[in-house]
């Protein structure tokens, strides 16, 4: 049974727990008293395991055979590569934990959640459809990285805060964008050897890292120039410093070793706590 439950946790991707807990603690900024709420908690132990075991424990399921190309996989960084006999406990465990967690969310925000937890359904429904799924449709598999946005009126129901403004939610769908593209390039090989099609399988390694630089240089300029906030501009700036450096001298269009995507998740991570804790504590992407 232990076992089992690691392979959920892997399944559910823990190292990238922290987009949609980014996501979801963005409209509590600067609110102190927060810490003391149990739809606060509630919320943030939804977001993380359930909801993140629901979207990539789906796409896990459908994305077993190009899989066992991929060398990221069997990782608490980048998720599981279960056994047929594993993968059919997965099902099971992606509803049970919703049942367990979804009423609970429901004693505090009512029924009108219902209709994001459908809007979330639809979206993965539409992006791991076997056959016809977007993931496979590039670029519509960018379009479905905005219902990761939905995290943020689920925070909104639960703490009783106030609607972001349209600007932050630009900045945001700009930030589920790159974030994406940079998984696919890390992924172009076996998505290759699968017979995957995705942007930067077509596009191909170079062009898809200028397009993240594109969007990267777009988040800038929303946070100098929208958000007026230049410390958290220079630490997205210092990124796009490296991803100029990537692309221009040192890996150009090679391939990453999985020793340096790994470093690369892990310098990720330190970066997106320090992010997390600088925007909530200045709330700078409140407008």
């Amino acid at each position: 049974m232990i076992k089992t439950g690691l392979f959920w946790l892997k399944s559910s991707r823990p190292g990238l727990w922290f987009a949609t807990l980014w996501l979801y603690l963005l409209p509590t900024s600067q609110m102190s008293e927060i810490w003391m709420s149990l739809p606060f908690w509630i919320g943030v132990l939804y977001v993380t395991f359930p909801l993140n075991l629901l979207v990539y424990g789906w796409n896990d399921l459908v994305d077993a055979e190009a899989d066992k190309f991929n060398p990221r996989k069997d990782s608490f960084l980048f998720g599981a590569r279960g056994s047929v006999a594993e993968n059919e406990t997965l099902t099971k465990a992606i509803i049970a934990f919703q049942l367990l967690t979804v009423p609970l969310i429901l004693c505090f925000t009512g029924p009108k959640f219902l209709i994001l937890f459908a809007a979330f359904l639809l979206i993965n429904w539409l992006y791991n459809l076997p056959e016809r799924g977007l993931r496979s449709r590039p670029p519509l598999e960018l379009l479905c990285q905005i219902g990761y946005l939905l995290v943020v009126p689920i925070s909104i129901m639960l703490n009783d805060t106030a609607a972001l403004p349209t600007w932050s939610y630009i900045y945001l769908i700009l930030f589920a964008w790159q974030s994406h593209l940079i998984g696919e390039v890390m992924d172009i090989e076996p998505d290759k050897l699968a017979g995957k099609t995705t942007t930067a399988v077509i596009l191909g390694i170079q062009k898809t890292k200028a397009l993240i630089i594109s969007l990267v240089t777009l988040e800038v300029v929303l946070l100098v120039l929208i958000f007026k906030d230049y410390f958290f501009a220079g630490i997205l700036g210092a990124g796009l410093i490296w991803l100029l450096i990537d692309l221009f001298i040192i890996y150009k269009n090679k391939t990453y070793t999985l020793f340096e995507m790994k470093l690369f998740a892990y310098m990720s991570n330190i970066v997106a706590v320090i992010s997390m804790a600088y925007v909530w504590w200045s709330g700078c992407l409140l407008g």
